[in-house]
């Protein structure tokens, strides 16, 4: 299917989805990721897991297959972020499962699969700001961080998305940022 492609499939619309915008979007969820780890390695040095789903990402982002290790890194740090319990290190681990998660976007044109996208760059956000002592500035802040570094492809996919549905939550306000700075380069949903 071509990039510039849609169809209909079982009454949800797909989007073009080539392996190498999976790799891109990866790569993103794991700059992001990368940055917020050692809020969680600082609570929690022991528990390799939430690195291990970075690292899973990161090999999937340039170039290994994407396999059974990157589900169970992204279950594992999901784990490790319930088990943590500090908000800005719970915060950091979800990003990294994020960042395992990512080779696993789906080409559907849903608002659940953008917030797959933006999901790292999120927690990244929220995970600073609270380890500041629930400063929205901090993560304002680095939702810009994040917003200077996608790279063009990611923008491109968001491109193809439709508009997500974030709620009225601290997350859903930095859904909004997010998704926002990354349509305002790119066009609209097709």
């Amino acid at each position: 299917m071509s990039s510039e492609k849609t169809r209909e499939s079982k009454g949800v619309q797909e989007f073009a989805l080539s392996e190498e915008d999976r790799r891109s979007v990866t790569l993103w969820a794991v700059t992001c990721a990368a940055r917020a780890l050692p809020l969680f390695e600082a609570k929690a040095p022991s528990d390799t897991r939430p690195r291990e789903a970075v690292e899973a990402a990161r090999a999937f982002a340039l170039g290994d297959r994407r396999t059974v290790r990157l589900r169970t890194a992204a279950w594992g740090a999901y784990a490790a972020a319930r088990e943590v319990g500090d908000p800005a290190a719970a915060a950091a681990a979800r990003a990294a499962g994020g960042a395992a998660g990512a080779p696993y976007l789906h080409p559907l044109a849903t608002p659940h699969q953008l917030k797959h996208v933006l999901g790292p760059a999120m927690y990244l956000a929220r995970a600073r700001e609270c380890a500041e002592g629930d400063d929205p500035g901090v993560g304002d802040d680095e939702v810009r961080w994040a917003l200077e570094r996608v790279p063009p492809e990611v923008r491109v996919v968001v491109a193809r998305m439709p508009a997500g549905r974030p709620g009225r939550t601290r997350l859903g306000a930095l859904h909004r940022q997010l998704e926002a700075g990354l349509r305002a380069c790119g066009g609209g949903y097709r």
